[in-house]
């Protein structure tokens, strides 16, 4: 049987961090990813500047800054009612180094990230490799103590490669980076809580042109709300539509869809025919969603598999990635010792969960004040008088117009990485 001090399940951007950080601090990481490699696309392509300071510390920012990427500094969304493009976020009025969002291919960070971690000879990946099944383990309970909620530990995990080959991998710590349909979802002593999402998701690229609008921008129609990521050549565009209404709204024709679009982004008319059919619109199934446990003995979640967060402010890496360093700082002494128990994977949680929970708060805020009203065919707010003066408040005030950019760059918490993993 192998076996390794902490099995990173998913190679996604939080468990190549947690990878990565660990193997630097001397401790024994195999990471496992079922696909064959990183390229999927429309994946979360934003490197927030929390992310981008993580990596000067860890000394990766020249190579970094080596890929090709696309610096947004603005968001910009339609408000008052004529419509007109509002800056409601100026990332690149913030102080310091970092004052945007680099839009990096996310498998290019991921390469990276993992050529660099591929250098510590305690780190391992193994690509094309699937977790089927949690490795338990009998737990014993000193007379007198209280019996643990969760009936074992986790021991590792049984896997299953793309060739057909089984084995299983002992750990001293299983981490679960594996999305929102994580293998540890199913374990009932985490209970998940789910919120309401009004709305899914299409995913479609537009050609871009030069006098366009820069960085992120929003458009807003009859029953339809866009929002549009200035990619260089291209936007990466998401149409929003009410949740469950993807087969009934394809039905109706991509001429009808392209009609609603360019009645929201009018200077995007001439050129909507780029999508030659519905092959090139991609479907998101948005949830809204958390653990209420990220941990039981010998395991802990981190990432969309604690969270599953909604596609509103975009921070959902953002705040995966920040999961990953907290973990490696409270978890790097103890598995450099042999043995985590379950008060230090707790202390995870508690440092992870109020910034989780305000996210997911405000998240649901937009949802149930601007998105659901939207595509209702009511007015965000509840009255068109309250988004104008909403407008007007944030172009007039230099605080909040720097509150939103700064919560976008850096999330309600920052995270240090632990002084081990820092080159």
């Amino acid at each position: 049987m192998e076996q390794t001090t902490c099995c990173v399940v998913g190679g996604g951007p939080a468990g190549m961090v947690l990878g990565l950080l660990l193997a630097r601090a001397g401790v024994a990481v195999t990471v496992l990813e079922k696909h064959g490699d990183f390229l999927r696309d429309f994946r979360g392509d934003t490197v927030h500047p929390s992310t981008l300071a993580l990596l000067e510390d860890l000394g990766l920012a020249g190579r970094f800054g080596r890929l090709p990427q696309r610096r947004v500094t603005t968001v910009q969304l339609p408000l008052g009612p004529d419509r007109a493009l509002v800056t409601v976020g100026n990332i690149g009025a913030l102080r310091g180094k970092y004052n945007y969002i680099a839009m990096v291919p996310q498998w290019d960070l991921l390469n990276l990230l993992v050529d660099e971690a591929g250098r510590e000879p305690s780190f391992s990946v193994r690509m094309n490799t699937e977790v089927t099944s949690f490795l338990m383990e009998r737990m014993e309970v000193p007379p007198g103590r209280a019996k643990p909620r969760a009936r074992g530990r986790v021991a590792g995990v049984r896997y299953r490669t793309s060739d057909g080959r089984t084995g299983e991998l002992r750990a001293t710590l299983t981490v679960a980076c594996d999305g929102r349909s994580s293998l540890a979802r199913s374990l009932p002593e985490l209970g998940l809580r789910k919120f309401t999402c009004p709305m899914d998701a299409w995913w479609f690229r537009l050609p871009r042109r030069e006098g366009d609008p820069h960085g992120l921008v929003g458009g807003v129609g009859d029953r339809f709300l866009t929002a549009m990521i200035d990619r260089g050549d291209y936007w990466q565009c998401a149409a929003l539509i009410p949740k469950g209404t993807n087969t009934q709204r394809r039905a109706a024709g991509l001429d009808r869809f392209m009609g609603d679009f360019t009645a929201a982004v009018p200077w995007l008319a001439d050129r909507v025919h780029a999508l030659g059919s519905w092959d090139d619109v991609k479907l998101l199934d948005v949830r809204l969603d958390r653990l209420r446990r990220w941990h039981r003995p010998g395991l802990l979640c981190i990432g969309d598999a604690a969270h599953a967060m909604s596609p509103v402010f975009g921070i959902g890496i953002n705040l995966a990635v920040e999961d990953a360093v907290a973990a490696a700082r409270y978890l790097v002494e103890p598995l450099r010792g042999g043995a985590v128990g379950l008060r230090t994977i707790r202390r995870v949680q508690r440092r992870r969960w109020p910034t989780t929970a305000a996210t997911q708060a405000l998240q649901r805020f937009a949802h149930t004040n601007v998105i659901e009203p939207v595509l209702s065919g009511r007015p965000a707010f509840g009255d068109p008088r309250r988004a104008q003066r909403l407008s007007e408040l944030i172009t007039t005030s230099r605080w909040l117009n720097r509150l939103p950019a700064y919560f976008l760059a850096y999330g309600a918490l920052r995270e240090r990485p632990p002084a081990a993993s820092v080159r």
